[in-house]
């Protein structure tokens, strides 16, 4: 059998943190398995579903890079089928009409109310007769479910779980306007697009039971259920904004990289051993939905944070020139042009080692961009005193003299500098990072200045010590 699985999320908002965990379970498996993962938008709540949800959702899949197969289904637009196949159940005796008023269905639930009974229907026009039939009154539709005996699930990740028929009571398949359900939908979808496998949170685990009882009611395979634990904040209690329950998007936005959010949400409920980094490549070999635990996963920003500045170490450097445009355009007011995305790349080796996120790198990498004459920050105004301003000055002119510009011979020139001020290496070294970098904090202060190169080195210098020399710029 060739596994055919689906994502199928509710466009009334962005595409959350649990839903794009339960996405990438859902495509590792059908990659693992060599099968097919499907994309189904269930649009069928028209006074919630918008526009732009359905888009942030494809758009954070495609951020994701989980690529779906063939074309998005919408629900909404397969509403006349899912009614077909509640008229078909109804034809066969599977389900019958309900003439229930709102009135009748609110006095059953507050009888049921007073005697401490669940608030079920209970069933009472499963052989209504014609002649009580009430004028005027459109039916419903609901299934003639089984009233006695249990419906058991084998449950992938859960286990077997089971509940008694008596629990259940006769869902509404149609509505009295003749528009289906969400139950109704979902069942008639996974069937007709061919599900094998639903893979999705638990807190459908309950929606199991009944859908269970509808795909046999229309004679069809049930699909192998697998319901996967939510993601707890790290004090154990639901996933709210403050943990980190936040659209795909607001991820891209505080600078993760795909690859990253990828590793960190497998981590999230599955492991492979003691294995923390782990490739898409590893994941599709290794991972089976039979390996998530049962328990809730805990959501922890310090550990994506670790993972995602390992990425960026291991990103190539053209690409995080790339990633970081929007990021230093955001920062600097202004895009970078073509001689800073230069000197980007020159220097993007020394830039990544300290960043956890593109918002990190791009404030770090914000020294080879900005426009002279750089803003000073408090500490680096303090450094650069009189004396300051005039041994640089003297620096200056021995840097303007050297013929070949690379770190071993500007650290050289430094330290003679030093030398022939009296003074240790900081008295220079830290006045310049200041000038250069309008900061006490950088990468090495030889690679910044041959990172930068010549004339701009020069040029920081000069507009922190008018008497340094002009150099070329």
């Amino acid at each position: 059998m060739s596994v055919v699985v689906r994502f199928a999320p509710s466009p009334t908002g962005f595409l959350h943190i649990g839903g794009a965990r339960t996405a990438l379970f859902n495509w590792l498996y059908a990659r693992h398995e060599k099968g097919r993962f499907l994309l189904r938008i269930e649009d069928t709540d028209r006074a919630r579903s918008t526009e732009a949800a359905k888009q942030a959702i494809l758009d954070g899949l495609t951020w994701l890079g989980l690529d779906w197969d063939g074309d998005v289904v919408y629900q909404f637009e397969r509403a006349p089928r899912h009614a077909e196949v509640a008229r078909q159940l109804l034809a066969q005796g599977h389900a019958y009409h309900c003439y229930c008023t709102p009135e009748e269905l609110a006095a059953m639930r507050e009888k049921a109310r007073a005697e401490g009974r669940p608030l079920r229907y209970d069933g009472r026009c499963r052989e209504r007769r014609a002649e009580d039939i009430p004028a005027g009154v459109k039916p419903t539709i609901r299934l003639k479910a089984p009233q006695s005996g249990e419906t058991v699930i084998g449950d992938l990740v859960q286990g077997t779980v089971r509940v008694a028929n008596e629990q259940l009571d006769d869902m509404i398949l149609l509505r009295a306007d003749g528009t289906p359900v969400y139950m109704l939908s979902v069942v008639v979808d996974d069937h007709d697009m061919g599900i094998t496998h639903i893979i999705r949170g638990d807190d459908h685990l309950t929606n199991a039971f009944r859908q269970t009882q509808l795909y046999r009611a229309c004679g069809w395979t049930v699909p192998a259920f697998a319901h996967i634990p939510l993601i707890h904040g790290p004090d154990g209690a639901k996933l709210s904004k403050r943990h980190g329950a936040l659209g795909a998007d607001a991820y891209r936005n505080l600078g993760y990289l795909p690859e990253a959010m990828r590793n960190y949400l497998l981590r999230l409920g599955w492991a492979h051993g003691d294995d923390e980094i782990i490739s898409t490549e590893q994941a599709i070999a290794w991972f089976d939905i039979r390996d998530v635990g049962r328990s809730p996963a805990r959501f922890d920003f310090a550990k994506l944070d670790s993972l995602n500045a390992h990425y960026l170490r291991e990103s190539d450097n053209a690409r995080l020139v790339a990633e970081l445009r929007p990021f230093l355009a955001k920062l600097l007011n202004k895009a970078p042009d073509p001689t800073s995305e230069a000197r980007l790349l020159r220097g993007m080796d020394g830039l990544k080692q300290r960043a956890r996120t593109l918002v990190d790198l791009a404030a770090a990498a914000a020294i080879y961009v900005r426009s002279r004459p750089l803003p000073l920050d408090d500490k680096a105004t303090a450094l650069l005193d009189g004396e300051a301003r005039g041994r640089l000055a003297r620096l200056a002119a021995r840097l303007d003299g050297i013929a070949d510009w690379n770190t071993a011979t500007l650290e050289a020139a430094v330290r003679a500098a030093a030398e022939a001020e009296g003074v240790k290496l900081g008295a220079v070294a830290q006045p310049l990072r200041a000038a250069l970098t309008g900061s006490v904090v950088s990468p090495g202060i030889f690679e910044v200045m041959d990172v930068l190169g010549r004339d701009e080195t020069l040029g920081r210098i000069r507009d922190v010590s008018p008497e340094a020399p002009a150099g070329s710029d």
